[in-house]
């Protein structure tokens, strides 16, 4: 079986010059099967994924870890430096003095030395805690400290625990407030993205930064205590679908790819996995964009200034 090669971007504000593979295998799932998640990595690996996206909210970070151990062992990739491995900081983790342990305590988890991307999960904060849950109670969520938690993200770059740092679920707002301060940019900011919520004035914001974005949910994230149906159930790309001999979901990736934005993108199905990466051979038309623009706009996640209750749709995670 031969592999699938993924393009790659480069990152702005990186340590090295490791390029970030524009599609990943996200791990996020309602109820952890750690061996699920160990097969679905080694078999993502041998199709030629090469990032794999966690967080320590997830629970999932000792299955990859130990799935990208197995990968070595058995010669499916030859050094570690081939793969890109992201993870997030938790909002119980994001004070300024408490950044650095809670990377180093994924690494262990994890059984890396360094991981290549180091995420702010959300930009708010809670009470410190060793375990994180969602939902969290509203009397434990906090105001973020956003100069001292970027510092804490900054110091993680410099010490080598990671060769980049961004965010995830920021609106351009917040990201001016980090760029106003910030000594190292970052480079990625991880949001909802699909072609029913296409965020294209904040795809527009972030290119002007040099930020690449990275599409959560890009299938409408079904299946999962969040999701939606109004994405893989779209008439319009259903038609695109059709048209082009390919599937509703790879007219949904594609047509992410086209908006130069890359993805993390959750299936632990051998076919689907595979399905997943045949995207990079052809390309929509402008017929498809006038579909796909038409299509009505629907958010699952809250906006920024709602995150007092966005825990209520995580209650399974």
């Amino acid at each position: 079986m031969s592999a699938f090669t993924v393009p790659e971007v480069k990152l702005s504000s990186s340590s090295s010059d490791r390029k970030m593979p524009v599609t990943g295998l996200g791990t996020a799932v309602d109820n952890i099967d750690e061996n699920a998640v160990k097969v679905a990595v080694l078999e993502a690996v041998k199709l030629g994924y090469r990032h794999f996206d966690t967080a320590s909210l997830y629970g999932t970070e000792k299955a990859l870890g130990a799935a990208i151990a197995e990968a070595l062992r058995l010669g499916l990739v030859s050094s570690r430096e081939e793969l890109f491995i992201t993870t997030k900081l938790w909002c119980n983790d994001a004070h300024r003095d408490l950044v650095v342990p809670a990377l180093k305590k994924s690494l262990r988890t994890l059984q890396m030395e360094y991981i290549d991307l180091f995420l702010i999960h959300w930009p708010i904060s809670a009470k410190p805690s060793d375990k994180y849950v969602c939902p969290i109670a509203k009397e434990d969520l906090l105001p973020m400290d956003f100069k001292g938690v970027w510092e804490g993200m900054e110091e993680c770059q410099r010490l080598g625990l990671t060769k980049s740092i961004g965010v995830s679920n920021f609106s351009s707002k917040k990201i001016e407030t980090i760029l106003a301060f910030a000594t190292i940019p970052p480079s990625v900011n991880q949001v909802e993205m699909n072609p029913a919520w296409q965020q294209k004035k904040l795809i527009e914001f972030c290119k002007s930064k040099s930020i690449i974005v990275t599409a959560f949910s890009p299938l409408g994230a079904i299946g999962s205590s969040w999701g939606t149906k109004q994405v893989m159930g779209n008439e319009a790309l259903k038609q695109i679908a059709k048209a082009h001999g390919k599937t509703v979901a790879q007219i949904c990736l594609r047509w992410i790819i086209e908006q130069g934005a890359t993805i993390a993108v959750k299936s632990f199905n051998k076919e689907r996995l595979k399905e997943n990466l045949g995207i990079f051979d052809w390309a929509l038309t402008d017929d498809d964009y006038d579909k796909i623009n038409q299509i009505q706009q629907q958010r699952l996640m809250p906006k920024d200034d709602e995150l007092a209750s966005l825990f209520d749709v995580f209650n399974k995670v």
